[in-house]
């Protein structure tokens, strides 16, 4: 392929600033569904019943998204982005609304199933379309972007979730009726005005049904392991071992086929092979630490879920920060190898410090804590996304991109099971220390309401239950909690050590496009000066006129 047919299409400042705005919206619908259904779930388990199914709501939308996710990437790369994303953001509209109407538990979990498979196309679409419009040397500038929607939505989901949760719980799903509505109507324009050369291709159907499967397998043994099943139970160990046979199907079909869903030939790259792992260690200690933060707010610091939310402002506003300051720096700079190695160092820091948290540790001190953290998380996030970018052909470009948010997601499920585990055997340990000696210093009415209320088996996942305690035994639980914690955050950093040596491996390539004085594919999205004209013109159909049709509806819209 030539270097001029790999050039971004020409969008003004007014279209790209429009564009990024609808694929901002619509990745804000999948990550705030990964926060703020949590807050609500006890309020709709409440109304609807089917407690012995409680997990299964998070389960279906978790599984749909993963596995579906490599899916988008091929799909937008035969098809194109305009038609593949389209449809991902009516599925999410779809599953929204009918999550809304659902009458019991059963529908619940069907329509998230639904709604996981729309938002698997809204991440990784997002990055694979702007890295259409612009060359990698100035897309840093609009993924950081990117990068403070999570920021966003890990703070405003629960907080959402709380407040409806109080009110209406089908708000909770509703209100992305609206804003998918948005960003459908503007993509749908914008898009047009990005060209598609469509090629003959055969869909491996095989490969994705292997690929599905496999991923099913290992998530559900992720997700029932420690909870409905013990580690060693034969349901779990059949689901990993089926899902390494289907995993090494799945690569031996991809070995043969002409257009496979996952290009094996990309992990010759070693920035493609490198990225993609240090994706996975991140998403590890990622989403398999941070969880555990609102828990200590709202089990130690007395926080409700939806306060807790309001706590954890200062990670937000570190990731959001950093990302549209990495962002722009490596569009400046023109290369992103030190980015994501210095992140995963202050990653590191942040949670060695967490392991020197106490009970009375005051809130100023864990916003410190939480600020390094989010630095971290913002320098890391769109970092390696762009390396992968970088290192692949136009061609594969969605099959890269999404690689690089499958790998994470799947590192993500990994850290919340394995450090689940980790939490969950400590905490044992310390609860069978400390509380019978606390439940032995309470009168006899006292003892017997603790043991009501599940005396050394109380579920840390019952904050209220826990304040409502005895003083003693309340104590008892904080610091037994605490304790594990450490742990915790000690095992997270050993594992971050790998993704700080991971980083270091990278090559520090440089950013393919001209600088920000001479850059192909539109403006400084936050208002800096514009780029110089460049990239590849349309074909496809007259720019002057589309271009005018397109103005006159963002004009009515805006």
């Amino acid at each position: 392929m030539t270097t001029e047919a790999q050039a971004p299409p020409v969008l003004d400042v007014r279209q790209i600033r429009l564009l990024m705005f609808g694929l901002m919206t619509g990745m804000l619908l999948a990550a705030l569904d990964q926060t703020i259904v949590g807050t609500a779930l006890p309020t709709i388990v409440g109304e609807l019943g089917g407690i012995n199914h409680y997990s299964w709501v998070v389960t279906a939308y978790l599984l749909a998204s993963t596995a579906s996710t490599p899916l988008y990437g091929k799909m937008a790369d035969l098809y194109g982005r305009r038609p593949v994303f389209l449809f991902s953001i009516g599925t999410f509209l779809l599953g929204s609304l009918l999550a809304g109407l659902s009458q019991n538990m059963t529908q619940l979990i069907l329509t998230r199933g639904v709604q996981g498979v729309g938002a698997g196309g809204l991440m990784t679409l997002a990055f694979t379309i702007i890295s259409d419009v612009v060359s990698p040397r100035e897309r840093g500038r609009y993924q950081g972007l990117f990068g403070a929607v999570f920021g966003l939505s890990s703070v405003a989901g629960p907080l959402v979730g709380g407040y409806f949760a109080e009110t209406n719980w089908r708000w909770i799903f509703y209100i992305n009726v609206p804003l998918a509505i948005l960003a459908i109507v503007v993509c749908y324009h914008v898009m047009r005005l990005i060209p598609f050369q469509r090629r003959e291709h055969a869909i491996d159907w095989i490969g994705a049904g292997l690929l599905v499967a496999g991923v099913s397998c290992l998530l559900l043994a992720l997700s029932w392991g420690g909870n409905q099943y013990a580690w060693g139970s034969g349901v779990i160990i059949g689901l990993f071992v089926a899902g390494v046979v289907l995993g090494v199907l799945f690569v031996l079909q991809e070995a043969r086929v002409a257009e496979p869903i996952l290009p094996l030939r990309l992990f010759r790259s070693a920035t493609f092979a490198l990225a993609n792992s240090a994706g996975f260690v991140l998403g590890l200690v990622m989403f398999g630490s941070i969880i555990f933060i609102p828990l200590y707010l709202q089990i130690v610091k007395g926080a409700s879920p939806t306060r807790s939310g309001l706590l954890m402002l200062p990670m937000m506003a570190g990731i959001i920060v950093t990302s549209v300051l990495t962002g722009r720096a490596m569009s400046r700079i023109g290369r992103y190898k030190w980015f994501p190695v210095a992140g995963s160092a202050v990653l590191l820091t942040g949670m060695l410090l967490f392991t020197r948290l106490q009970v009375d540790t005051s809130l100023w001190v864990a916003f410190g804590f939480m600020v390094v953290i989010g630095v971290g998380l913002g320098l890391c996030m769109q970092s390696l996304i762009l390396a992968v970018q970088n290192a692949v052909d136009v061609r594969d470009l969605g099959a890269g991109t999404s690689s690089a948010t499958f790998f994470r997601s799947l590192g993500g499920s990994f850290g919340v099971a394995i450090l689940g585990a980790v939490l969950s055997s400590q905490l044992t340990r310390q609860l069978a220390d400390r509380l019978p000696a606390a439940i032995a210093q309470l009168p006899p009415d006292q003892r017997a309401a603790v043991a009501a209320r599940g005396g050394a088996n109380i579920s840390i996942n019952a904050p209220a239950t826990i304040a409502a305690l005895p003083g003693p035994v309340r104590a008892a639980i904080q610091a037994a909690f605490v304790e594990s914690l450490h742990l915790v955050f000690l095992t997270t950093g050993l594992i971050a050590i790998v993704a700080v040596l991971v980083t270091l491996a990278l090559p520090d390539e440089k950013l393919r496009g001209a600088s920000p004085q001479g850059a192909t594919g539109g403006a400084d999205p936050l208002g800096g000066t514009a780029a110089a004209p460049g990239g590849k013109p349309l074909t496809k159909e007259s720019k002057e006129e589309a271009a005018a049709e397109m103005e006159a509806k963002s004009q009515t819209m805006l």
